[in-house]
């Protein structure tokens, strides 16, 4: 034993902990192999601008980008307007989601609430996210209550349109199942339709979160004095497009994480799947 290679003696003593590290290093590699792209792009225009065939002052290479990352961070300002959109985001997230997932659970239960509901939200939902602002800020004010009502709304229609579609997909010998063994309807969600919407639910999340991140910019592009969208705005006025960047990729970054909390979050629930693979890869 004393032979062997530690990871392998580690591995044959406890089966568990070598899967486990195996796991650990494919979960770090697919996170090295998602970023290639990104750096590989900002490397590229890195040199573009040291290269002399750009000037850089309209699209700040990186390296002025993260000095003015770093800058906002020592000031303050970076956490201060991070923080600030992130619980604006929260509060509509949350707003958004009890709703959405409220009303496509009615209409997708029940044929009549679907026909009388339907039309007017899918009306609702091809109006454009600025053409709320008005409307909310002659409503509520310029405060919070317009910001994240404006996002709640956003986040609402993915949301909706998820729980409903998901629920009308249910196989239809799994409801006569349910019917045979004479489940109550509170049974009938529980047991069987639950479960089957479940992944299409966790997708509208993901969905309905990431149309949370763009309402909140069109939130805060008006009447905002603290947030990444007002970091936007004053980049612009301020003519820092170093400003506007760093903005964006703040929001990507924070955007991000926030989609992996909701996958992260959810992996457990649906553990049960019987999923296709990608090759090379998985699910």
């Amino acid at each position: 034993m004393s032979s062997l290679p530690m990871s392998i003696a580690v591995e044959q003593a406890d089966p568990a902990a070598g899967k486990a590290g195996a796991w650990q290093h494919f979960r770090l590699w697919r996170v090295l192999l998602g970023l290639v792209l990104p750096v590989a792009l900002a490397l590229g225009w890195e040199l573009a601008v040291r290269a002399g065939w750009s000037n850089g002052r309209l699209v700040p290479p990186p390296s002025v980008i993260y000095s003015t990352f770093a800058d906002l961070a020592r000031t303050g300002e970076l956490q201060h307007h991070a923080l600030a959109t992130t619980l604006r985001v929260a509060a509509g997230f949350a707003l958004g989601v009890v709703a959405g997932t409220v009303a496509g659970a009615i209409t997708g239960y029940s044929a009549l609430t679907r026909r009388l509901l339907d039309p007017s939200l899918q009306a609702l939902r091809a109006i454009p996210s600025l053409a709320w602002v008005p409307l909310f800020i002659l409503w509520f004010g310029i405060f919070e209550t317009s910001k994240v009502l404006l996002i709640a709304v956003g986040v609402f229609f993915p949301v909706y349109l998820g729980v409903m579609g998901a629920i009308r997909s249910v196989d239809r010998k799994l409801v006569e199942v349910g019917r045979a063994f004479r489940l109550s309807d509170a049974a009938m969600v529980r047991r069987i339709l639950l479960p089957a919407v479940l992944p299409a639910y966790i997708i509208s999340l993901r969905s309905g979160l990431g149309l949370g991140w763009m309402f909140v910019v069109a939130a805060e592009l008006l009447g905002a004095s603290e947030g990444l969208g007002f970091l936007l705005v004053d980049g612009q006025q301020l003519g820092k497009p170093a400003q506007i960047v760093a903005a964006i990729v703040a929001f990507a970054i924070i955007g991000k994480i926030a989609d992996w909390i909701v996958a992260a979050a959810a992996a457990p629930f649906l553990r049960w799947e019987d999923r296709f693979s990608a090759r090379g890869g998985e699910a």
